[in-house]
């Protein structure tokens, strides 16, 4: 349920792709399972969970929060999507809520459950000459594990006592934080 900030970029090199200069493009959020065992289950977690949660969505956008998004949506059957268009000329910033924990997708074991990582996916279309936005431009991802505010706490704490204990040379197979990431190109 917490809102976190996803700055949409135009990252065209000089000149390239000129057609969509003056265009909106649209952008498909989706949340979806990282580990290649999950992904082959997906659509009967996801019923599982529709089932646990009536009513519930997995993706929502966090409309009054987000700028330069223009004509959000959310298919009712497609809980963990959302999608809108926007203007890659203008400031665009899409504030999403996830509202599934990790721990959901993992068997129930005595507590202390790891969690299952999810995905953020964005894919990005410009529109044809029909007017539909069929036309792939860009996909980006990112990693994400999703806890309840004190399971969060609890789970960072302990990520960085376990970190302190590690030998330099170990700690350098590791990526360090930052405030701010960077969403992977998916090709």
């Amino acid at each position: 349920g917490q809102s976190y900030e996803i700055r949409m970029l135009d990252n065209r090199k000089l000149g390239e792709l000129p057609e969509i200069n003056g265009k909106l493009v649209k952008s498909i959020f989706r949340v979806v399972f990282h580990d290649r065992r999950l992904q082959y289950t997906e659509h009967q977690q996801l019923e599982g969970w529709r089932w646990n949660r009536p009513g519930d969505r997995i993706l929502d956008i966090d409309i009054p929060m987000s700028v330069g998004i223009i004509d959000p949506r959310a298919n009712p059957t497609q809980l963990n999507t959302v999608e809108f268009l926007w203007d890659p000329a203008k400031r665009t910033s899409v504030f999403i809520q996830v509202h599934c924990i990790s721990t959901e997708f993992t068997l129930r074991k005595h507590g202390g459950e790891k969690g299952v990582p999810f995905r953020v996916q964005i894919d990005t279309f410009r529109e044809n000459e029909s007017g539909e936005y069929t036309e792939h431009l860009h996909s980006a991802s990112c990693q994400i594990k999703v806890f309840k505010p004190k399971g969060a706490d609890r789970k960072q704490k302990t990520d960085r006592e376990k970190m302190e204990k590690r030998t330099p040379h170990e700690k350098e197979k590791y990526q360090p934080s930052y405030e701010t990431t960077i969403l992977t190109e998916v090709r």
